[in-house]
This record gives C-alpha cells, structure tokens and sequence, in this order.
C-alpha cells in the first residue's frame, strides 16, 4: 500500500498524538489479520477500511477515516449492529457508513483510555463480522 506508506510519510506528528493514535489503530488491525485497503480523499478524508476475511455480507467492518483539518484527527466507525458502546462514547449516524447506520467514535487527541476502547470494539466488529 505505497499511497498509505507516502501518506503516513508526509503526516508529521504533532501534539495530538493523532498519527500515533492512528498507526496503534493500523497495526491492531493487521495483528488481528485484517484486510486493509486504504482510501485517499485529499483535502477531505483518508481512510483506512478493514475487512475480515470471513464475512460475506459486507466489505467492511470498520473505517479509520483521518480528517483533514488543522490538527488532523480521527474518526472510527463500525457498522451499529456489530459493536456495543457501554460507555456511551460514540455517536449514532444514520445511514453513516456506506449507507448503513453506523456508530463513531472521534479522537481530536490521542488518548490511552480512549485507544484502548477503540482496540476493543475492534475485537468486538472483528468477531461479529465473521459471522455476517
């Protein structure tokens, strides 16, 4: 994936921690054997999509989208019916992701609590989605 690598390449890392926050994300995801595909949208979004090699019914499971902004930051999003959110952190988006309902959780600043969460609805999308 020469775009992601040229990507992550020109995104220098700022006090946002968000490019560390961003790569933890990328490597759960490989360490849970993920098909990655990456999609650049200059100036909009660049988005790291995962699939599982298992499901059938989707493309995806989740989508690590980087939000061009000044910082940039980062916005997970799974479809709503393979992830739980006890803690209440994200938001519910109708027809979201791929135009289905999804829920996202936004990061403006890395923070441990907060990947750890994230690394766990990963697990969570990761294992319902072989069963879809």
């Amino acid at each position: 994936m020469k775009e992601l690598d040229d990507f992550l390449a020109s995104w220098e890392a700022t006090a946002e921690g968000n490019r560390a926050a961003f790569l933890a994300l990328k490597e759960h995801l490989e360490g849970l054997g993920a098909v990655l595909n990456f999609v650049p949208r200059p100036g909009i979004t660049y988005s790291l999509r995962a699939s599982n090699p298992a499901q059938k019914k989707r493309e995806l499971f989740v989508m690590v989208d980087v939000i061009e902004d000044t910082p940039r930051w980062l916005s997970v999003c799974f479809y709503q019916d393979l992830v739980s959110d006890p803690d209440g952190r994200g938001d519910s988006v109708p027809g979201g992701l791929l135009g289905e309902d999804a829920i996202c959780f936004d990061m403006e600043q890395a923070d441990d609590g907060q990947l750890l969460y994230l690394k766990r609805r990963l697990d969570e999308a990761w294992m319902q989605a072989q069963k879809a």
